[in-house]
């Protein structure tokens, strides 16, 4: 184990710092701090905070792909995931946030590694306009999906799992990192190139954080 990880108080207070994307007030709380949210490496927990962290687990999730196709969270068992809010019509920065996904995705070409992106727009946002909508960023399916369904379904996710204020049309800037067991490890503001930097660095750290799956069984 590694000692000198924060906690995850620390890191729950740091993530609770996010700002709206388009327009509202957040649904969460913003702390006080404007720091960003760290992590790299594993996620230290006390048995007593255990339960406080964060898990893909938490609000199991069936929506739809820009295909059309079925997407459940069990899906992502065994692979690092990075989530993020978004809406087609946006009229702020979801096309910049995406553009810089795309990036991410392009550096970081690792089929363990899985983007999924929530549109807090689902009445508009149907598999066949997400279809046109994740072609701009020449999106693999296998590997980005841009999802849509309940509304109230995508806010519990959101809020709960991802702890990013989502409502209709409202969204944060931030992309949230999970490792191979679904635990919430960390987020970074995606506007941000210094941030994108940490973001990136994330991801490769918690890619390479095999150790933690193995003893759980998840990764042979």
């Amino acid at each position: 184990m590694n000692n000198q990880q924060p906690t995850w108080m620390t890191v729950f207070g740091l993530l609770l710092a996010v700002a709206a994307g388009c327009s509202k007030a957040p649904v969460v709380p913003a702390a006080s701090s404007s720091r960003p949210a760290p992590v790299a490496g594993k996620v230290e927990v006390d048995d007593a905070a255990a339960a406080a962290v964060p898990n893909l687990a938490d609000v199991p999730f069936t929506l739809r792909d820009q295909t059309g196709a079925e997407f459940s969270s069990q899906e992502l068992e065994g692979r690092v995931c990075m989530g993020a809010i978004f809406f087609a019509n946006c009229p702020g920065p979801c096309f910049r946030e995406n553009q810089v996904i795309a990036d991410i995705l392009r550096e970081i070409d690792d089929p363990d590694f899985m983007v999924v992106s929530l549109t807090c727009d689902p009445a508009n946002d149907t598999p066949e306009a997400l279809a046109t909508y994740a072609a701009r960023f020449e999106a693999d399916p296998r590997r980005w999906k841009f999802l849509t369904g309940d509304l109230k379904l995508i806010e519990q996710v959101g809020q709960k799992t991802f702890r990013l204020p989502v409502e209709l049309g409202v969204h944060s800037e931030r992309g949230v990192v999970f490792d191979r067991q679904g635990r919430l490890r960390g987020g970074y503001h995606l506007l941000q190139p210094d941030r994108v930097e940490l973001l990136t660095k994330l991801i490769r750290e918690v890619l390479a954080d095999r150790r933690t799956a193995a003893e759980s069984g998840i990764v042979p």
